[in-house]
């Protein structure tokens, strides 16, 4: 794949809630502050099969897609792949513990078309970034909880 951005983080709560919190779908525009809204075309929970329709902007654009989850381990890996829309992408989540709490990996990686692919440099930057305060968000979030 053309873009492949991986990040990670120490968030200081049990990997049983980090990863249940994080592992739930609806909860992603609460610690991605690229994602506007999730609905679900499957019935909740989390499963193998399930399918989401993501709502997101990202680099000035207004980004729809379909997420399935084709991956799932309760409390360690979660993997979903788009469906459809613009930029075929697939996200992978992992959580492990560690003495300071957990450790969750994010990683994206996709092939970019059209005005995404001429962006790709920029796009996997900006990517980055973005990925490193949503997990930061997360930290907060569960915080305040």
């Amino acid at each position: 794949m053309d873009v492949d951005v991986s990040v990670e983080a120490v968030i200081p709560y049990p990997r049983e809630v980090v990863a249940s919190f994080a592992g739930d779908p609806s909860n992603a525009p609460q610690w991605y502050a690229n994602i506007l809204s999730v609905n679900w075309r499957t019935p909740p929970p989390v499963k193998v099969g399930s399918r989401m329709d993501f709502v997101a902007r990202f680099l000035g654009r207004r980004l729809s897609y379909t997420y399935e989850v084709v991956e799932l381990e309760p409390g360690e890996r979660l993997v979903m792949r788009t469906a459809d829309g613009p930029f075929p992408m697939e996200t992978t989540y992992t959580w492990e513990s560690v003495p300071e709490g957990t450790r969750m990996r994010l990683r994206n990686r996709g092939e970019p078309s059209g005005f995404t692919k001429i962006a790709r440099p920029v796009m996997a930057k900006a990517m980055k970034s973005a990925m490193n305060k949503d997990l930061a968000r997360l930290a907060a979030r569960l915080r305040s909880r």
